[in-house]
């Protein structure tokens, strides 16, 4: 019986081959974009979940009085180790690392490469396997190193490369050969090794060997450390609430002890609620948007389906007068709409699979590939299929099999109604979601925009940045200051700048800071950043009082510092009434510092945040420097670079040159922002494809059962235009009151959106009106040029027409 259904069902799609690819079509663009998108939230929403005692892990976060005084990913070195050591029945493991980035070299080889510098528990806690080697061992030995199978095989070609070494640099310059110890199977690229999209940590150092790039992890001042610990079973978060405030309490300096809450937050959710959730609410959104866009496609199969229906009466009631029963005819329509969605299933996984790379490009991330995921999510689309086949075939499956057959035969309805009412309303959702999608992508671009072309209060056009080789002594300083002014003298080269920060939101920590003679109580947190005197000039940091450091700086006064109007104003300064004013930490640090200069305030983190207070020391006075930036003259930067290039190569052979505009690095500041934007993108446009294809497939299928009265219409004088005004009144209407409907829903949505950022456009009317225009122009037209051919048509061959 099934095989004669599934028979009917393709003699019936070969007679009515238009409308089952419009179907097919629009179903399989609906799951396909539905698919991919899940399967980028899936991935998210699985970070570190492949992690040995996933549950029970979790990451130290930071709670500060002022979030300018700490940043929340960070916590004290020592807090982890302590909660282990004092209090063995709630916490059975811990897990601390830095992270360093350094040249690594094998012979002539040699790259920048992402270290982390940890506890030797990171193999045997979390359960990360090794090819080679013995993870309860591999991470003790004295220079010894633990490498994925990734770097084995970029350094060597091959992974079986246990004894052999690779000489890693520090920031003294010293070169020192690491034995191999272990060779990681490459972790998932969604785990703790990849807090750094350039530089993912891929090589693994134990803490016994830190003090090699002078580091210490076992220090209760150092409140920059990354801090993970595995509970005992059974234990909760809350229950570790009170002891980690006793820890501090007791060996914390005051003012980390006073100012900062540790929270314990779970391994696997930690990065969905960085800055302020903005990864978990990109991941709301784009769900929503794929979400609206599914059921639009559902809505164009259950319209076009209920509307082709009413076409097969006559159908129906032959084989009711043959003997078919109810039951029967309702199988055979289910059949059908069953049949359908499988097909555009079937097409849509292959749109995963064609489509998977280019939405990997789009998002910035890699898409999980359809053998990735567990077997039983096999479940997931036959139970789609059957919802919504059912949903699509139930009310012809239901309705028609309930004529007399005496109508049936005639071709009437009967005592039937079709529910023109249900299928106008479903456009009209149709039109509503697009509306709000479309005006969503252009405030969303807008706002996106904003934050490229806003003037950030300093020059980054044709600058580029490259980490150095790290020699921090007084001698390797000035070779380097060397260097920097060699640079300067390339006819390719305006400028160059030493300097251990570039504007890329990473800055080195915060100071809380009082006017000298006040009360420590009165303190307020600022950031710091180290660069040279070259650095003002080059990214044109507008000096407003004072000079940006000088070159006597270092002989007269090493505390001189620059700082940012907000610094001025929270001391109650006037950029004038700031130079050689005084200030003190209020951290234990003895120094006072002198005002040198007052700059302009410029946006060193994200837009996001608010402007904070910032003092500018001179790398002069620490010794220390990770960055050559590099103001290139305006033309070709391929030529450009390439004559720093052979610079760099002349003055520090060895060093790999990897460099990066600074545009590029605003860019992965916004990353997330990048991924909503063209992920919405490219769901307007879907969502516009399949509007369009439900439009053609419904008004090919009115202007088939209208054809005699066009004819009749056509008899009687009526002009093609006047025909096609027809068809145009009856979606004009649905396309007003879904557009209109989707103004005050994506106003409200999207002024929640831009309550994110601290710098923002306004809502203007051009979103709204332009969502209305493009969709009410694209839409006329289909349906004019649908209807047209009809309209010109001879009208005797249309009341000719059965």
């Amino acid at each position: 019986m099934f095989s004669n259904y599934v028979k009917i069902a393709w003699r019936n799609f070969r007679k009515n081959r238009f409308y089952a690819v419009v179907n097919v079509l629009g179903l399989s663009a609906g799951i396909g974009f539905s698919l991919l998108v899940a399967a980028f939230a899936w991935k998210e929403l699985n970070v570190n979940k492949q992690l040995k005692n996933a549950d029970r892990q979790y990451i130290i976060q930071s709670r500060w009085k002022e979030s300018s005084q700490g940043s929340e990913m960070i916590t004290v070195g020592m807090l982890a180790r302590a909660m282990k050591e004092e209090y063995p029945h709630l916490v059975s493991n811990f897990y601390r690392w830095d992270g360093v980035t350094t040249n690594v070299s094998k012979g002539d080889k040699a790259f920048r490469e992402g270290l982390q510098l940890g506890d030797s528990t990171l193999l045997t806690m979390y359960g990360f396997e090794l090819l080679q080697g013995d993870p309860k061992t591999a991470m003790e030995g004295p220079y010894s190193l633990v490498l994925t199978e990734n770097k084995a095989r970029k350094f060597f070609g091959k992974t079986d490369v246990l004894g052999q070494t690779l000489t890693i640099e520090n920031f003294s310059g010293a070169r020192q050969p690491f034995t191999i110890t272990g060779v990681m199977k490459n972790p998932p690229d969604n785990s703790i090794t990849r807090f750094d999209a350039k530089y993912p940590d891929e090589f693994y150092i134990s803490a016994g060997n830190m003090s090699y790039f002078d580091r210490s992890l076992d220090d209760w001042s150092n409140k920059y450390i990354i801090a993970n610990v595995e509970l005992q079973p059974g234990v909760t978060p809350a229950m570790l609430a009170e002891p980690m405030k006793k820890l501090l309490q007791q060996n914390a300096p005051a003012n980390i002890s006073a100012n900062l809450t540790p929270v314990l937050v779970p391994l696997n959710i930690y990065h969905l609620d960085a800055n302020n959730g903005i990864v978990r609410k990109m991941l709301v959104a784009l769900s929503a948007v794929a979400i609206f866009i599914l059921f639009m496609a559902i809505i164009n199969f259950v319209n076009l389906s209920i509307s082709k229906s009413s076409s097969r009466m006559k159908e129906i009631g032959v084989r009711k007068v043959l003997g078919s029963l109810k039951k029967q005819l309702m199988l055979q329509f289910l059949t059908e709409s069953t049949i359908t969605v499988t097909v555009a299933t079937i097409f849509a996984f292959l749109l995963y699979l064609a489509g998977r790379d280019y939405f990997s490009a789009v998002l910035g991330t890699s898409i999980p590939g359809l053998f990735d995921f567990p077997v039983h999510f096999i479940i997931y689309p036959i139970l789609f299929i059957l919802f919504t086949g059912l949903l699509a075939g139930i009310y012809p499956a239901f309705m028609l099999s309930s004529l007399q057959s005496v109508d049936s035969l005639k071709g009437k309805p009967g005592t039937v109604k079709e529910n023109i009412w249900m299928r106008k309303a479903l456009i009209t959702f149709q039109f509503f979601t697009a509306a709000v999608v479309l005006i969503g992508a252009i405030i969303i671009s807008q706002q996106i925009g904003f934050l490229f072309k806003k003037d950030l209060g300093y020059d980054r056009e044709f600058v580029i940045a490259a980490q150095l080789p790290r020699n921090w002594t007084p001698e390797g300083l000035q070779k380097m200051y060397g260097n920097r002014d060699q640079f300067a003298t390339l006819p390719d080269v305006q400028n160059a700048s030493l300097s251990y920060e570039i504007p890329d939101a990473n800055y080195s920590g915060t100071r809380p800071v009082f006017k000298t003679g006040a009360d420590s109580a009165s303190a307020i947190s600022s950031m710091n950043i180290y660069t040279d005197i070259k650095y003002g000039s080059l990214y044109n940091l507008h000096v407003i009082a004072g000079d940006y450091f000088t070159k006597d700086t270092k002989l007269s006064d090493p505390f001189k510092v620059v700082i940012n109007e907000t610094f001025a104003r929270s001391m109650g300064w006037t950029p004038q009434d700031a130079l050689n004013q005084t200030f003190r930490g209020a951290d234990g640090d003895q120094n006072v510092y002198r005002v040198a200069g007052v700059i302009k305030d410029f946006h060193f983190k994200t837009m996001r945040e608010k402007i904070e207070p910032l003092m500018i020391h001179s790398t002069d006075r620490v010794n220390m420097y990770r960055y050559m930036s590099f103001k290139l003259k305006p033309g070709s930067p391929s030529a450009r670079i390439e004559a720093v290039r052979a610079k760099w190569a002349q003055l520090m052979p060895g060093a790999p040159f990897e460099y990066t505009f600074i545009d590029d690095r605003l860019k992965t500041l916004y990353s997330v922002e990048m991924q909503l934007k063209n992920g919405t993108y490219l769901a307007t446009g879907l969502s516009l494809v399949i509007v369009l294809l439900g439009i053609l497939g419904l008004v090919s299928l009115s202007v088939h059962k209208r054809t005699k009265e066009i004819g009749i219409r056509k008899v009687l004088g009526a002009s093609a235009g006047g025909i096609a005004a027809l068809f145009v009144k009856d979606f004009l209407g649905m396309i007003i009151i879904g557009s209109v409907a989707a103004i005050p829903v994506a106003f409200l949505i999207m002024q929640k959106w831009l309550g994110n950022y601290n710098y923002r456009i306004d809502i203007t009317a051009h979103p709204f009106v332009l969502t209305i225009l493009i969709l009410g122009i694209v839409s006329m037209l289909l349906i004019v040029l649908q209807t047209f051919r009809a309209a010109i048509a001879d009208p005797v061959k249309s009341l000719k027409t059965e």
